[in-house]
């Protein structure tokens, strides 16, 4: 059945579901990190090596929020991968789930006009392609909307009004490297993306499915 203009339009990601060994011991993770409203987990024996291709990213409120993110994940198991600091863009920390998520938690602000909180202002999930252009492109045509675009380098899509979740495409080694990991990665990226009226792969092996 043909998808008519007004129905692509309001296509975006609506889900996130995280494909992990152990969902119970996921979930106790993440409910400590403080983001288990915003992502789903599934079980999954996926074979997975190196960089899974993308990062799930935290924007705060200021330096003080961040270091309560990252003490959270730290204690509840999660490994340092990038040390809170500043930076050229504000202030940022990466951290390794316990079942192999990377998550980056940043905020543009250098210093702290305010207390530590446990809230996050927005939630990016951020794929590393080969391919930007070709990426957006094939996103586009299944309905998503391009908010934002820089060339061949980035690109981010309208979220949608139920979705918890932004998306945005980058160069998959320039993402490596942001995060300080090796780009070299094979196998399942254990994450399934949902929203579109379709199953389907893209170029780079991410799964899509239709939200439920």
């Amino acid at each position: 059945m043909a998808t008519n203009a007004s129905t692509a339009a309001r296509t975006s990601l609506a889900s996130v579901t995280l494909e992990v060994a152990d969902p119970e011991a996921a979930r106790r993770f993440y409910t400590a990190f403080g983001v288990d409203t915003y992502i789903g987990l599934r079980a999954s024996e996926g074979r997975s090596t190196g960089f899974r291709g993308f990062t799930l990213a935290l924007t705060v409120s200021g330096p003080a929020t961040v270091d309560g993110f990252v003490a959270a994940a730290v204690e509840a198991g999660a490994t340092v991968l990038k040390p809170a600091a500043k930076s050229l863009w504000g202030y940022s920390g990466v951290v390794q789930a316990p079942d192999g998520t990377i998550w980056k938690i940043a905020t543009s602000a250098k210093k702290d006009t305010g207390p530590a909180t446990r809230e996050i202002d927005e939630l990016v999930l951020l794929i590393g392609v080969e391919d930007v252009k070709a990426t957006k492109q094939c996103y586009v045509d299944r309905g998503l909307t391009v908010a934002k675009s820089f060339g061949g380098k980035y690109a981010e899509f309208a979220p949608g009004a139920s979705s918890r979740v932004k998306l945005a495409l980058y160069k998959r080694r320039a993402l490596a490297k942001d995060l300080g990991v090796p780009a070299d990665g094979t196998g399942s990226h254990r994450i399934v993306l949902g929203g579109t009226a379709d199953t389907f792969t893209d170029a780079d092996g991410f799964a899509w499915e239709a939200a439920a």
